[in-house]
């Protein structure tokens, strides 16, 4: 069976974060394991508290999953600290991870930072170097590029600017602007793929749940254009399934074609 391990935070009520991964990868019929960097007090609401995990445990536990069972592909979510970021970094390049996924986590749905502000560039110098496909939605990509994306054409500039410092693929997500695509680049080519809208207020977790979709792809051997299509396929059937759980943004439906 192909494998995947996730490297993330927790979400208490299930629908983001580790938990959120791990229910994608066995969706989708891959083998999952996980590494936590933090464990968060957040739900449908947002985001009450976050407490890092030591250092010497997050080594720890990849040292544990890298020894014994070595993962055809990584998904990196929430990291949010400098130290984490560089034990990461440490340990991928240990151990020559392969089919590495960086969800760049900053924002939540509910609006709540997860990343502290100095932490930002220790991410797109240490970890980026060592993905093989990024994941920003709109503001994150508006982080990293330095200018307000607000369309198709500006959507491709960032990804050209992004593209300035890092080799790898770049998966801009549209649907923050009406009309808005998702967007795969890299050495200058660029795929739209189409977004099917979904009217629905539940959207927790949508970005972890896309960037562990891409993942189990990668681990299942499929080619990263590929990956991703199979990617979006499912994040919008779990959309588009109906769940309606919790007071807030609810979460999506992981298990909807179980």
């Amino acid at each position: 069976m192909n494998t995947a391990l996730t490297i993330a935070g927790t979400d208490p009520s299930g629908g983001a974060g580790m938990q959120a991964d791990l229910k994608t990868f066995t969706a989708m019929k891959v083998y999952g394991m996980c590494a936590i960097t933090a464990v968060l007090a957040q739900n449908t609401c947002g985001v009450r508290l976050i407490e890092n995990v030591s250092i010497p445990m997050v080594e720890a536990q990849l040292d544990c999953v890298f020894e014994d069972i070595f993962p055809d592909a990584v998904k990196i979510g929430m990291v949010s600290s400098i130290p984490i970021i560089e034990a990461i970094a440490g340990k991928l390049r240990q151990y020559g991870a392969k089919n590495v996924v960086l969800d760049t986590v900053m924002v939540s749905t509910s609006g709540h930072r997860l990343i502290d502000e100095d932490a930002q560039s220790a991410l797109t110098q240490k970890l980026m170097p060592l993905s093989d496909i990024i994941t920003p939605n709109l503001p994150e990509a508006e982080a990293l590029c330095g200018f307000a994306i607000t369309d198709k054409a500006s959507q491709q500039r960032a990804a050209e600017k992004i593209a300035e410092g890092y080799g790898g693929y770049i998966l801009i997500k549209g649907g923050h602007f009406d009309g808005g695509d998702d967007m795969l680049y890299k050495d200058g080519r660029v795929r739209w793929y189409p977004t099917r809208r979904v009217e629905t207020h539940n959207t927790h977790g949508t970005g972890c749940t896309l960037s562990s979709a891409i993942t189990a792809g990668l681990a299942k051997g499929l080619p990263m254009e590929e990956a991703v299509e199979r990617a979006k396929e499912y994040i919008t059937g779990a959309l588009a399934s109906g769940l309606d759980l919790g007071k807030g943004n609810g979460p999506v439906d992981h298990c909807f074609a179980l």
